[in-house]
């Protein structure tokens, strides 16, 4: 989507972590390069972009809080140090932007590094079963808090939590949508939020691609969404990297207008890591970011699948929110980042375990701190270069055409009647290509083909 590319580039030119946010293509290419840093060899199922906004809270399928990855659009297999280096290299970035003083910020990248080295020795102690059960969830935040005897540490906890809990399916409904004489519909907040057309054929291709959806969850899953039905669709910026991607927002209702669920078709492209990993021999986008989230994660959304739209893109399909919460990393201090940092090491560390072998990777670790001091020098430079690679991308998207904000009327309309017209024919092309063909060889992995040489 090319008309949505000045928003991209803006949001990376905020400021140097926003620009590592929407880098990932430049740091794979760093790391899986001839002449980039040696790896160990040891494949697991990687995140792909592991930055520490891409960790949070969720709500698992019996409603509980839980604290892991939330981010798989780039998932793949690959090296397990890869998506160690991408977490330790965004502590520095992000504490440095924070203003943390200087001496504490190799402190906080050691400490993320040092909490995934500690936690995966553990794992590689436990049984299968048990690594596969376990997880980070609010009741075990609330025991650390107590514990540590911080009346600080648990008001946060405790007002973290009741934040995320408030960001339900109905915090969604009401920030997106809109009652009208004719029922629930999107709002239209061109160019962020843009209500797409649902005349002519809309009803039959949408119902037809969302029964498509429906084949890719497990059967009582499907019949519980099977009792739901497309009422509307829009088009949804979200996040940094995704910004230029397809990313549908779809209403649906149930029994009544009082009974809604936000849902969302995230456009699915080759990972960035494809080019230098080995191949998966999954042909689908879209069932790649599924099977690599419901593998890393403790607990999966319940309602993650994966779809082709009408005109062959692929898609994966997933709630709205449900309790999803990130910290605004502005706000953190010294203490915080310390905590965030374990915290992230530590669900890094238990996803991998799930995903690959632990008993390898702790033996590779070993018992002393080497691992650790090199992540971290690793870190510093490459944050380094990443905040001379921002001035230059700033710079960049203060003088190119398309590298501005959108910031007038006219221009947001224009974007309105962009999308608009790019997805009539996603929405309405009667025939569909064979889902099973996949996108070709040549495709392009993302945006990052966007950024300047």
């Amino acid at each position: 989507m090319p008309d949505l590319l000045p928003i991209r580039h803006s949001r990376m030119a905020e400021s140097p972590f926003a620009f590592y946010r929407g880098a990932a293509a430049i740091m794979a290419d760093d790391l899986g390069a001839a002449g980039g840093p040696a790896n160990s060899g040891i494949i697991v199922q990687l995140c792909g972009d592991a930055h520490l906004s891409n960790f949070g809270f969720f709500a698992s399928p019996d409603r509980s809080l839980i604290f892991d990855i939330n981010d798989f659009d780039e998932t793949h297999n690959g090296p397990f140090e890869w998506d160690v280096a991408r977490l330790t290299a965004s502590f520095w970035i992000a504490a440095q932007q924070a203003g943390i003083r200087a001496k504490d910020v190799p402190t906080i990248t050691f400490t993320a590094v040092k909490a995934y080295h500690s936690t995966m020795a553990a794992y590689a102690q436990m049984n299968e079963l048990d690594v596969w059960y376990s997880r980070i969830d609010a009741e075990m935040l609330r025991t650390r808090a107590s514990e540590d005897r911080s009346r600080v540490e648990t008001r946060t906890v405790e007002r973290v939590l009741e934040t995320a809990s408030e960001r339900d399916r109905w915090s969604a409904v009401r920030s997106l949508t809109e009652r009208t004489a004719t029922g629930p519909e999107f709002s239209n907040k061109p160019p962020l939020l843009v209500r797409l057309p649902t005349e002519g054929e809309w009803r039959a291709s949408v119902d037809a691609v969302y029964r498509e959806y429906l084949a890719t969850l497990l059967p009582d899953r499907a019949m519980l969404l099977g009792r739901y039905a497309p009422i509307d669709i829009g088009h949804k910026v979200v996040g940094v990297g995704s910004v230029g991607l397809r990313a549908l927002v779809l209403l649906l209702r149930g029994r009544d207008d009082e009974d809604l669920l936000v849902m969302q078709a995230k456009q699915a492209v080759q990972s960035v890591l494809a080019t230098f990993t080995p191949t998966e021999g999954i042909t689908h986008m879209g069932e790649r970011v599924v099977r690599g989230q419901r593998l890393m994660q403790a607990a999966t959304d319940p309602f993650l699948g994966w779809v082709t739209g009408p005109a062959g893109t692929h898609y994966y399909v997933r709630q709205m929110r449900d309790m999803k919460w990130s910290p605004d990393i502005s706000r953190l201090a010294v203490g915080g980042f310390l905590a965030y940092a374990a915290i992230c090491g530590q669900t890094l560390a238990r996803a991998h375990a799930r995903a690959g072998d632990a008993v390898a990777i702790s033996a590779y670790l070993g018992t002393s701190d080497r691992f650790a001091k090199a992540l971290v020098t690793f870190a510093e430079a490459y944050a380094r270069q990443n905040t001379a690679d921002h001035a230059k991308f700033a710079a960049f998207a203060a003088t190119s055409a398309g590298g501005g904000a959108l910031t007038s009327a006219a221009e947001a309309s224009a974007v309105e009647a962009s999308l608009r017209a790019a997805f009539n024919p996603e929405i309405f092309t009667a025939t569909r290509p064979n889902p099973a063909s996949g996108p070709s060889a040549g495709t392009p992995s993302g945006p990052a083909a966007d950024l300047p040489a």
